[in-house]
């Protein structure tokens, strides 16, 4: 819930939301079995409205202004014990201002601020209780669920909805309930003319001027990662659990369910998920080092049992600055000691493969993360845990805790996609969970993904948390011009970014290495200068004094004319990374200010990167 305001409008803005939250629409007596309601506003345009009816059921809607973004959506929760879906009676209410500043060690900025009003509602039925807390900020509204009662809670369903408008245009991510994960291509049209069944988080919605994007927050052990039901009889949104009961105790909070809302910008530059997840577990965060590794298993999928050849990659890594490689899976624990010394003489840190079951047991951990540690691994990649389940997410609370002790920097591939964990535990670099360059590795017989996904991902699944999705490959199977792919560097966040093509593809483009060498993995800003989702993506990222900008099209050649406004004052140059006449790419250096604009011309499915550093 980050916003770019002053401190003096922070404050004026902050005395508004606290006075607000106070009021409510309308409340009849609790025991009197007439409908209530309640309207909760913050700060900015975003408001929600919580109904009671006649029945004791509850529902949602929201708005952004005058734009009802979310019809009356049911909420509630089904335990072994009690629905709370119905028969509910008020019992009370109690408001908070929520202003919190904290940092992390990857996402679009690594310094936030949250300001929110949280409502807390209590209802009883048959001597139970339920508590619905809700937040509403300038960028969005989230609510989620609490049983305080003692004792274990068995958990059967949520009556959770999401009435979107029909008429939305819509990004659903279709889900994988054999896999369980998120490496589909997301579908594009109206919620009227989406095919019934389960989708992956986040949605996208687009209603008259307003964005929404549907997500889940400050998941834990507690619960499993929920999807969503699309019935297409009703066009409601359900939301679903992956198993048939989820186990708490004593008591139980649910994850966050979350709606950002507002403009593009707002959406795009929203830090909700983080907002709203639990603070750092971890202490001293000063061995936690994002940044760029060369990944050779992409260009040679032998190479990972050849000590000889990621010496290659280290040599390269050493020579161009990169931080890191990942030697994926097929390494030998006879020579990964050796390659870790020989790396850490030229200053390159290692990451390490392993399967998820090599480490599902504690005695496994307790053995393994040692020892690794002892040879000098810098963080592991995990692959192939593809479930949403309560037991898997407990392993991910192990495996959280076991890694900090252990001072190990994590990924995870085969993944749910991350919720926020990135704050609660900052040595998580990055998730796979995407459709990624795995994907365009040449072979036989390949077709390469549709542009339009490439400039889908920054508006949802990026939208979400670091994503790994191992850019700029050159020598892929793809469709983007050699710009587009570079700017893929800037355009994608990762904390770790796995840079997958092969050294001699590198090598033989200097000017894109060269660039490369200078782009950071960790940013201080983020802007959305220009966007559609599914047709283009220009987005600013600064890092200290220095901006960058990475720009990406889908469909036909076209001029992009973007404005620089988002430079602070004087005079900035400009380097630019183009698609030249040939397709190769060439670079241009402009003096420009922030009443400059730039314009480029870029090829089908193209793009550019550029530099921006003060002159004075």
């Amino acid at each position: 819930m980050h916003t770019a305001r002053s401190k003096v409008t922070r404050a004026v803005a902050a005395l508004a939301c606290a006075a607000a939250v106070l009021v409510p629409l309308r409340a009849a007596a609790a025991s009197d079995g007439r409908a209530q309601d309640w309207r909760l506003t913050g700060k900015g345009q975003v408001s929600g409205e919580l109904r009671l009816s006649n029945e004791g059921g509850l529902t949602l809607s929201a708005r952004d202004g005058g734009t009802t973004v979310l019809r009356p959506s049911g909420l509630g929760i089904r335990t072994a014990e009690t629905d709370f879906s119905k028969g509910l009676r008020f019992a009370g209410r109690s408001d908070r201002t929520v202003h919190e500043t904290y940092t992390t060690t990857t996402g679009r900025r690594t310094h936030h601020t949250s300001d929110a009003s949280e409502s807390t509602f209590t209802f009883r039925k048959d001597g139970r209780t339920l508590k619905v807390v809700i937040r509403v900020s300038a960028d969005g509204l989230a609510y989620r669920y609490v049983l305080p009662d003692k004792g274990t809670v068995t958990v059967l369903g949520e009556s959770t909805e999401y009435a979107v408008p029909p008429s939305a245009d819509s990004f659903l991510l279709p889900y994988d309930n054999g896999r369980q994960d998120y490496e589909s291509a997301h579908d594009h049209g109206t919620v009227a003319d989406a095919k019934a069944g389960d989708y992956g988080y986040p949605s996208l919605f687009h209603i008259g001027k307003s964005w929404m994007l549907i997500e889940e927050a400050d998941l834990n052990s507690s619960y499993g990662g929920s999807r969503l039901a699309l019935d297409s009889a009703t066009d409601r949104f359900k939301l679903t659990l992956p198993d048939p009961a989820e186990v708490s105790g004593p008591g139980l909070t649910t994850p966050w369910r979350t709606m950002v809302i507002g403009d593009l910008a707002t959406v795009t530059e929203s830090d909700l998920p983080t907002d709203l997840a639990a603070p750092s577990k971890v202490a001293d965060t000063s061995w936690i080092k994002p940044g760029r590794a060369a990944w050779s298993w992409w260009s040679d999928g032998q190479s990972p049992a050849s000590l000889d050849a990621q010496k290659k990659f280290v040599d390269f890594a050493a020579r161009e600055g990169w931080e890191y490689i990942l030697v994926d899976s097929g390494w030998s624990d006879s020579w990964m000691p050796e390659l870790t010394a020989y790396a850490k003489e030229k200053g390159v840190g290692v990451w390490l493969w392993a399967r998820w079951q090599t480490i599902d047991a504690q005695s496994e951990r307790d053995r393994l993360f040692p020892l690794w540690k002892s040879w000098g691994i810098a963080g592991l990649k995990i692959d192939f845990l593809e479930s949403d389940g309560q037991d898997r997410m407990r392993w991910y609370d192990a495996v959280f805790k076991d890694s900090a002790r252990n001072q190990l920097m994590l990924n995870f591939h085969g993944a749910t996609i991350p919720r926020g964990q990135e704050r609660t535990w900052p040595q998580l670099m990055s998730t796979e969970a995407v459709k990624g360059a795995e994907g365009t590795r040449p072979k036989p017989g390949r077709q390469p993904f549709p542009a339009a996904h490439y400039t889908t991902l920054p508006f949802t699944r990026n939208l979400v948390g670091p994503m790994d999705f191992t850019p700029v490959t050159f020598t892929g199977v793809r469709p983007t011009s050699d710009a587009a792919e570079l700017a893929l560097s800037v355009v994608y966040e990762s904390g770790v970014q796995h840079f997958a093509d092969s050294v001699e593809s590198y090598e033989s483009r200097p000017r894109e290495l060269r660039f490369l060498n200078q782009v950071p993995t960790v940013w201080d800003e983020t802007r959305l200068v220009d966007g559609d989702p599914g047709d283009r993506a220009v987005l600013a990222r600064r890092s200290g004094d220095t901006w960058y900008l990475g720009a990406i099209t889908s469909g036909e050649a076209r001029t992009l004319d973007e404005p620089l406004s988002f430079l602070g004052k004087g005079g900035w140059r400009i380097e630019v990374w183009k698609d030249g006449p040939d397709g190769k790419v060439v670079t241009e250096t402009h003096e420009v200010t922030p009443d400059s604009r730039l314009s480029v011309d870029v090829p089908k499915n193209g793009g550019f990167a550029a530099k921006l550093t003060k002159t004075g």
